[in-house]
Formats: structure tokens, C-alpha cells, sequence
């Protein structure tokens, strides 16, 4: 298995791994601010981060609505793939391959 990616925090003890630091990251959102969104103390945000706590099924299912996305794009039982690897394939960068 991989080490940590970028893309997804290990699944520590849940068990899940996680994107909820690449979405607060991109997004703009402080820890804070999904903690208020979601009606959970920050800090349990950073256990999820980190993978030292797995959401309840409502939670999991606030914080998808929150980010606008399905619960499976924001968990997994898998590591997930980065993002390249899924937009161009094979993980390498686009400009490889080109004439």
C-alpha cells in the first residue's frame, strides 16, 4: 500500500481513508468552518482528517452536502487514486507522449 498521498489521508484507526483536507484546502475552508457547517467540534474535523475517526453515516452524509458531492468521492475503503491518474489515465503528466 502507498504511503499517504497528498490526495487522501491514511485510514488510521476508522478504517476509511478521506479527501476532507484536499476539499477544505482547495475550497478555501478552514476547519472551523466546516466544524460550524456541520455542527461538530474542529477538532473532530481533524480526527477525520487524520483517520482517527470515522464519521457517522449522518455526518458523512452532511459533510458530502456541504462540498456538493457524493459521499464516495469525500470516503473510501480504498486509497484513492490522484487526481491526474484519474483525468489522464496513467498518472503521468498530459505533455508526456506528445509530438
Amino acid at each position: 500500500m502507498p504511503e499517504n498521498s497528498p490526495t487522501s489521508a491514511a485510514p488510521g484507526e476508522s478504517g476509511l481513508y478521506n479527501r476532507i483536507g484536499v476539499l477544505r484546502a482547495e475550497r478555501g475552508v478552514s476547519r472551523q468552518d466546516l466544524a460550524d457547517a456541520v455542527g461538530v467540534n474542529y477538532q473532530t474535523i481533524g480526527f477525520l482528517e487524520r483517520g482517527d475517526y470515522g464519521p457517522s453515516l449522518k455526518l458523512a452524509f452532511q459533510i458530502a452536502e456541504y462540498f456538493g458531492l457524493p459521499v464516495e468521492a469525500i470516503f473510501s475503503t480504498q486509497p484513492f487514486r490522484p487526481l491526474s491518474e484519474q483525468v489522464y489515465g496513467s498518472g503521468q503528466s498530459p505533455e508526456k507522449g506528445k509530438s
